[in-house]
């Protein structure tokens, strides 16, 4: 039997019909003659698991069922089918648990729960009924909205942001059964736009869940650029749940693939700059020096060309101060806060675009200073960031833990109660 009349055969189509994407990587592995530990082997995993992900309904490491299945050569398409990503009504944001085609069930703690007490309670079934009940008939192109949605989290407006992602993704579903390249990377996009939010408030494993549907919509569409922002949510994601070798290897990967573009565009450059930050950084918190400081030189390099603003729309906004920005992370990663400190010297608000990159520079230099045990500084540099972008403090877990901090060690320094106030009660 020929590769494509495999994945043609009554057998697959039912289990695309039973939504057992476990099944097709077992009928992958027999048509190849391999064992369940030869498979392991090459995906980095026992042969237990490899049987664990045979099994239907146990697919909730869908990063581990997709290396599976590339490796024994499903495709993307059937893959994406099999778990119901190609209908809007059973494509779910934050699937946890079991997954059967009869029962097809929903957890109401979707990506609108994660921002806990900011989020109305009215608003934790807004996604499930979205995608229920397909297409909104918004009168607003879809790019139009996604790049207002885009707007929120430069803005940093989180909670607007998560208001608004229900009606997108059911939209864009709908559009990207079209099965063009556009509409798919469109999806993608919107899919990364969720990871990041989710990310940045602390929910970690729902935002891999959303990063791991980017990188299937992304391999759908060929947009390498839409691959290569999937696989850097997927990177950081992966750091955050403490799988530093696997965020190097995913980050890594992209990078490859972003410079055989051949870079001939400032969009190509770009992208490849933004991966070797991340890339950077990924080193950085694993403690890898000599990786890391190799990395973010490579990205000043690469980015010296690039304009000093980016434009509008770009998937990667990044410019020569974004990729110093970045360097005053690796260097407080790398333990070196007088370091992070002097690169950081030579950042102004103004070389930021948007109000979260802005509350951003001001927020890792906070870090800086907070590591070099300056609690004056630490706590002008958050009031400078709760005054560009409040969501920079009062959304992210990291930045609250400083507040806290500072509440607890330091109540007496000037702005420290303004501070406390506006990372909220969980300060």
């Amino acid at each position: 039997m020929s590769v494509d009349s495999l994945w043609t055969t009554d057998e697959v189509r039912m289990l695309i019909d039973e939504r057992d994407p476990g099944g097709l990587i077992r009928v992958g592995r027999l048509s190849l003659g391999w064992r369940q530990a030869e498979l392991g082997a090459r995906i980095g995993c026992s042969a237990s698991t490899v049987s664990r992900l045979e099994q239907r309904g146990r697919h909730s490491d869908l990063a581990l069922l997709r290396d599976a299945a590339r490796e024994v050569g499903v495709p993307v398409h059937v893959l994406a089918a099999s778990l119901g990503l190609s209908a809007p009504a059973t494509t779910k944001v934050a699937p946890s648990g079991p997954c059967r085609a009869e029962e097809d069930p929903m957890r109401r703690r979707t990506l609108l729960s994660a921002v806990g007490l900011a989020a109305p309670a009215t608003l934790l079934t807004g996604l499930d009924d979205a995608l229920a009940s397909g297409p909104t008939g918004s009168p607003v192109p879809l790019d139009v909205r996604l790049a207002t949605a885009r707007a929120h989290f430069d803005a940093g407006h989180n909670v607007r942001l998560v208001k608004l992602l229900p009606g997108l993704f059911a939209d864009a579903h709908h559009a990207a059964r079209s099965r063009q390249e556009v509409s798919l990377a469109r999806l993608s996009i919107t899919y990364c736009l969720a990871s990041q939010v989710l990310s940045k408030i602390g929910y970690y494993e729902e935002s891999r869940r959303t990063a791991d549907r980017a990188a299937v919509y992304a391999d759908l569409s060929g947009s390498p650029l839409a691959a290569a922002a999937a696989a850097r949510e997927m990177s950081i994601v992966l750091r955050h749940l403490q799988q530093p070798a696997a965020a190097q290897h995913r980050i890594l990967d992209a990078v490859t693939k972003v410079e055989a573009t051949g870079l001939k565009t400032d969009a190509q450059a770009s992208a490849y700059a933004q991966m070797l930050c991340t890339t950077s950084y990924t080193a950085a918190v694993a403690g890898d020096r000599d990786q890391a400081l190799a990395m973010i030189s490579e990205a000043t390099r690469a980015a010296r060309y690039l304009p000093h603003e980016s434009p509008d729309g770009r998937i990667f906004a990044v410019t020569p101060a974004t990729v110093d920005l970045y360097a005053v992370g690796v260097h407080w990663a790398l333990g070196d806060a007088g370091r992070a400190l002097n690169v950081g010297r030579s950042l102004r608000a103004a070389q930021f675009k948007t109000a979260e990159r802005k509350g951003r520079m001001h927020t890792d230099l906070a870090r800086a200073w907070w590591r070099w045990g300056k609690p004056e500084q630490t706590a002008a540099e958050l009031l400078a960031a709760v005054r560009v972008s409040p969501g920079e403090v009062r959304d992210r877990p990291a930045i609250r833990k400083i507040v806290t901090e500072l509440r607890s060690r330091h109540p007496h320094v000037p702005g420290v109660r303004e501070l406390v106030a506006a990372a909220g009660a969980r300060a």
